[in-house]
């Protein structure tokens, strides 16, 4: 079975005799022994024109090869922090193949003084789970963006979406890591590359610089550093890179105030955008259609495969997590294990053993160990999920959109239609009930017949194969209930105790037209939780509470990922939908891959997620 990623193998640090950091793996230096930052500023920021390229800049992005130990993205950090005229949000996007663990950078970082020793604590303190894919750390309030891609970077520079103006060539010696200084690669380098972008590199070989010239760059030879006499400078041809989309911070219109809409508004208000949200259910609260929704649990998605189902699952818990982490009370990190069936066992051990996952994030956890990880003993092993989480959705929706750039309006939309400069959305009678250039339709159910006069007769196959899920979860007194620490899922779920209550979940039923509480409902839960808990269902049963839960909808489409994508040529209509059971975890991931679009950001998922989760 062919696994969706290749195990990541960290690096190792090591160095030699004159205590300058090497790769045993590579037989080569990390940096130059006349001083990482003066290379760092000898080599890519002045061999790149900087600071002088980005003055008068919006943005400015700069794409590095190899991140290695981290200096070279310390010194441009230190280069725009002291720039006067530079650009209000700088992205970096770098790769690695082995990256460190926090103690081993800590370590290799551990001589930096002054501003940069604030400035490596903070990337320190941000620094990812060695998990593979696409990771987004964020400085300065999010106006410098850093963007990891973790794995071999032949395979991930087909994978990034971003749009480059500097290129920093920082790999191992061509000899010893030819995959970094191959035309391929710099070909995608291109492809990345807005027009005017420049390159520079210590690495002055011939076939390099060949190369480079190949795959489309002017390339000259300018003075080198500690002793080369020579390294490379290049600029891309002329008539060849594309033109980045102009950053405009446009109001946007959001159809839909659940997770959704809520996701999407925030990430679109960090960045600057006047945002909109209309929903009927407002006139419920500031919470909207999740009033009364006390908890729930947000786990990764599993696959023996590690499909995309299970990559965008990380990517989005990630995501959240950078966004939720400073909005109090709306989350608890509490981990997950997940019920295995006996049979499975086995299987899902050597699984495990394969993907080489950080235990951070997953692990096996034996039948004896899950009284400790839990709070209750159960009978066979399970997968524990370190970075499960409780989560209160009310609350979360309720700050979400409590955000000063976003107005919440109560108001049904049945309509969505182009007009000059923008966008109206209007109600049953046509009325007007807002206008913006921009506008995204997160209506679960409701979205496609939201665009009649966008989508015409042509329709579109998995808005045609959406199927609408009600459901319900319940609420269960805590005395006498088994009080776990952790979530324990499987065929259903149970939470940890929430201000004396438990939350269980949940039931589906299919096409129905109504979504509400009901006693059955509440009895399947019961029976599901029992299952889980090993527990007799009578307990349960005996514990209701009013309300005795909460009821809503869930909609999915045949492939179970979400529909996040543009509905318009010129991109400036998204529909965001169809996140079935995983509302908490695509939630945010959508927020960002929109405003990551709208505003000329490197992308945090790979290419080939982003085609998988398109409406086309």
């Amino acid at each position: 079975m062919k696994l969706g990623h290749e195990p990541l193998q960290p690096g190792r640090l090591d160095f030699d005799a004159l205590g300058i950091p090497v790769s045993a793996r590579y037989g080569d230096v990390y940096h130059a022994r006349a001083g990482a930052m003066a290379q760092a500023r000898h080599v890519f920021i002045q061999g790149n024109g900087l600071p002088e390229r980005w003055v008068g800049q919006e943005s400015f992005t700069v794409c590095e090869t190899g991140f290695g130990l981290g200096n070279n993205f310390l010194a441009l950090w230190q280069a725009w922090r002291d720039c006067p005229g530079r650009p209000q949000r700088l992205h970096v996007v770098s790769f690695e193949a082995h990256p460190f663990s926090r103690e081993d950078l800590a370590v290799a970082l551990a001589g930096h003084k002054g501003v940069l020793r604030d400035m490596a604590d903070a990337l320190l303190a941000e620094w990812p789970l060695l998990l593979p894919g696409i990771h987004r750390l964020e400085f300065e309030g999010g106006r410098l963006s850093l963007t990891l891609a973790f794995g071999r970077i032949e395979h991930l520079a087909r994978q990034v979406e971003a749009k480059v103006d500097a290129f920093f060539l920082d790999g191992f010696s061509p000899a010893q890591n030819p995959a970094m200084w191959s035309r391929s690669l710099f070909g995608q380098l291109v492809r990345m590359a807005n027009a005017g972008a420049t390159a520079a590199t210590w690495c002055s070989a011939g076939q390099v610089r060949r190369d480079l010239a190949a795959a489309g760059f002017l390339v000259t030879r300018e003075p080198g550093f500690g002793g080369k006499r020579q390294m490379s400078r290049a600029v891309l041809r002329p008539g060849l890179g594309g033109t980045p989309l102009v950053g405009r911070c446009d109001d946007v219109i959001v159809v839909g105030g659940g997770l959704a809409g809520a996701g999407v508004a925030h990430s679109l208000a960090l960045r600057g955008h006047g945002v909109t949200v209309l929903d009927p259910s407002f006139e419920n609260g500031p919470a909207g259609s999740h009033t009364g929704h006390r908890c729930a649990a947000m786990t990764p998605a599993l696959s023996r495969d590690d499909n995309f189902m299970s990559r965008l699952s990380r990517a989005g818990i990630l995501l959240s997590q950078l966004r939720w982490r400073r909005l109090a009370g709306v989350s608890e990190g509490c981990g997950s294990l997940l019920r295995i069936a006996p049979e499975d066992a086995a299987l899902w051990q050597r699984t495990l053993d394969e993907w080489r996952f950080p235990s951070e994030w997953m692990s096996w956890c034996e039948a004896s160990e899950t009284a400790e990880r839990c709070g209750v003993p159960l009978s066979q092993g399970v997968v524990w999920l370190a970075q499960g989480a409780l989560v209160r959705p009310s609350l979360l929706v309720e700050t979400l959109l409590a955000h000063d750039g976003i107005r919440t309006r109560v108001g049904r939309v049945a309509s969505v239609r182009p007009v000059a400069g923008g966008w109206q959305a209007l109600g049953a009678d046509g009325s007007v009930l807002a206008q913006a250039p921009r506008a995204v339709i997160a209506a679960a159910a409701d979205s496609p017949a939201l665009l009649p006069d966008v989508l015409g007769e042509t329709g579109y196959a998995k808005l045609d194969a959406m199927q609408r899920m009600g459901g319900q979860v319940a609420y269960f007194r805590a005395d006498g209930l088994p009080a776990v620490h952790a979530i324990v899922a499987g065929a259903g779920y149970w939470l940890p105790a929430d201000k004396g209550v438990h939350v269980g979940g949940s039931t589906y039923i299919f096409d129905q037209p109504r979504s509400e509480l009901s006693a059955a409902g509440f009895q399947e839960v019961a029976h599901k939780v029992a299952g889980l808990l090993e527990i007799s269902p009578e307990a349960l049963l005996a514990a209701r509470v009013q309300p005795e839960g909460w009821a809503g909808w869930r909609m999915a489409v045949r492939d179970h990922l979400p529909i996040i994508g543009p509905v318009d040529t010129q991109e400036t209509l998204w529909m965001a939908c169809a996140y079935g059971s995983r509302g908490l975890s695509w939630m945010t991931l959508a927020g960002e891959i929109i405003a990551a679009r709208w505003n000329n950001e490197p992308m945090m998922v790979e290419r080939e997620l982003l085609r998988a989760v398109r409406l086309r």
